[in-house]
């Protein structure tokens, strides 16, 4: 699927992609999606880009033809070596995609954890295998990139390495690195026992680079080392400098402040557009809404709830963790149920106890509300464009997707004003009907509560603010191109790090 493009960037740079998921070979949530239509979209723009990321077991590899790369490809990790071989496809927009295949580290049930949801012990092996098989690829097969784009603690010890053992290399040398967090509550913190194989040097094990309480800290580490790094959204960005926001790493951001930036994700139109959306029984935009109002009775026949175009339908996307706020609306919705005439759709998966609690749901309230536990991409679409509201209540969130997809499909978010949710929603004035969703502060049930009744409110009360809310969501624009303008700046910006790093610490290589 080829992404919007525009006025390619007159310097290309060859851009080294390297996350532990990647739509549509394997995701668990967003950075899949961002990490895929941003590469698209950079090499749209004139850029030499690459992404590495595991071959799961479980990982989706029907959409292209996987050639061999490389095998055998030895890896020295800091105590042994590894061997591991590398196939190639395309991703989204031609961009080549190199999976690294290890039997031993990523044949398994999940990505980071199995079916009861329990991390993987040696997970912080088989991403620091990822990290440096990424950099030996590169040697093996000649790519020299300018910049090596690192995603979340999964591969934030790669700006360690390319400082640490790669400073004189004359294909990694002169790399700059940029590490993007897009949840800085998951940092990868394991035990010190894994230093060895890691090979960092028990010098780098202290508490301004790896150390965190007699432990490792992936994350911490990078962003030391990093050149440049940034996060997902510049609410976000401000929140993680503060004590609460940062889980820890407040002190080690603010510290790196002059180089660290955020930056709004945004979304991939050739995927997310209610106007050729093949999951969709049919077709709409912002011109035309009658194609909305089908997908809604579809969305009602498909969730059990009553076939009625009057009521108000909310929906709601995602995991089913204390951060997305799901603890707070499973307090809450009964209560709404209770006392609004509203219907729910609910799709998700997560903790055990909230996926009972939700799919045990419709027993009580059918008609009101339709669940289903699990993830079916054919239903998440259909949600984001037969909604009439979508509802995230997230405790904490650094950008998120789903809202910027509803406001597409003419869904308006009803949401927690934190992190990019408040970047990228903007608040309805009851005045004059401008806006395009419903924003509330305190993380408790009646802010939640009486916020939900404001959008169901204005539903049945002002229907003509409503009208113009969704026409003015619709129209906005959350692509890629200027989002990817400013990771262009970034990379320069974390290039011109690096050499200044290189001249400051030059006697210490030698």
């Amino acid at each position: 699927m080829k992404p919007k493009t525009s006025k390619p960037s007159t310097t290309g740079l060859k851009i080294l992609m390297v996350a532990s998921e990647v739509f549509p070979f394997a995701k668990v949530g967003g950075l899949a999606d961002v990490v895929a239509a941003l590469s698209a979209q950079l090499k749209a723009f004139g850029h030499d880009v690459r992404i590495v990321l595991p071959k799961y077991s479980t990982g989706d590899f029907s959409h292209g033809k996987l050639s061999p790369c490389l095998s055998p490809m030895g890896v020295w990790m800091g105590d042994m070596e590894e061997w591991c071989s590398v196939v190639e496809t395309r991703g989204n927009g031609g961009v080549p995609v190199y999976l690294i295949e290890h039997e031993l580290y990523f044949n398994r049930e999940g990505l980071y954890h199995d079916n009861s949801m329990r991390d993987y012990d040696d997970n912080p092996r088989r991403f620091g295998f990822l990290c440096r098989s990424a950099l030996q690829l590169c040697k093996d097969i000649g790519f020299s990139p300018d910049i090596v784009h690192v995603h979340d603690w999964q591969s934030a010890l790669i700006p360690a390495y390319l400082k640490l053992w790669h400073w004189n290399d004359r294909h990694l040398g002169h790399c700059a690195s940029v590490l993007t967090i897009h949840n800085i509550a998951y940092q990868g913190v394991y035990p010190k026992s894994h230093m060895n194989y890691l090979g960092l040097g028990w010098h780098n094990f202290t508490p301004d680079k790896f150390e965190s309480h007699e432990r490792i800290n992936f994350l911490k580490g990078g962003i030391y080392y990093a050149d440049t790094i940034t996060t997902v959204s510049p609410s976000f960005a401000r929140e993680t400098t503060t004590a609460h926001g940062g889980f820890g790493l407040a002190p080690f951001l603010s510290d790196r402040s002059a180089s660290f930036r955020g930056i709004t994700n945004g979304i991939d139109y050739s995927i997310w557009n209610p106007d050729s959306d093949p999951f969709l029984p049919a077709h709409f935009n912002h011109t035309s809404l009658e194609g909305k109002k089908k997908c809604k009775r579809h969305l009602q026949q498909t969730f059990d709830l009553h076939q009625d175009d009057s009521i108000p339908l909310i929906g709601i996307i995602g995991r089913f963790v204390e951060q997305k706020g799901f603890e707070l609306f499973a307090h809450t919705i009964e209560r709404i149920c209770q006392s609004m005439i509203v219907q729910f759709a609910i799709l998700g998966t997560g903790e055990y106890h909230l996926e009972s609690f939700f799919g045990d749901l419709p027993k009580r309230y059918g008609g009101s509300v339709g669940s289903y536990i699990g993830f079916d991409n054919p239903r998440a679409h259909l949600i984001a464009a037969g909604s009439d509201f979508f509802l995230m209540p997230s405790l904490f969130e650094p950008c998120g997707l789903t809202q910027m997809y509803a406001q597409r499909y003419g869904t308006l978010p009803v949401v927690r004003a934190t992190g990019g949710l408040d970047d990228t929603v903007d608040q309805y004035d009851e005045a004059d009907g401008t806006g395009t969703g419903f924003k509330f502060g305190d993380a408790n049930e009646d802010a939640l509560y009486y916020n939900v009744g404001w959008a169901v409110s204005t539903w049945y009360d002002r229907p003509h603010h409503i009208q113009k809310m969704i026409g003015t969501a619709m129209k906005r624009d959350f692509s890629w191109q200027r989002q990817t303008h400013e990771y262009e700046t970034t990379y320069h910006f974390a290039i011109a790090n690096k050499k200044r790093w290189d001249e400051g610490h030059r006697p210490y290589y030698h």
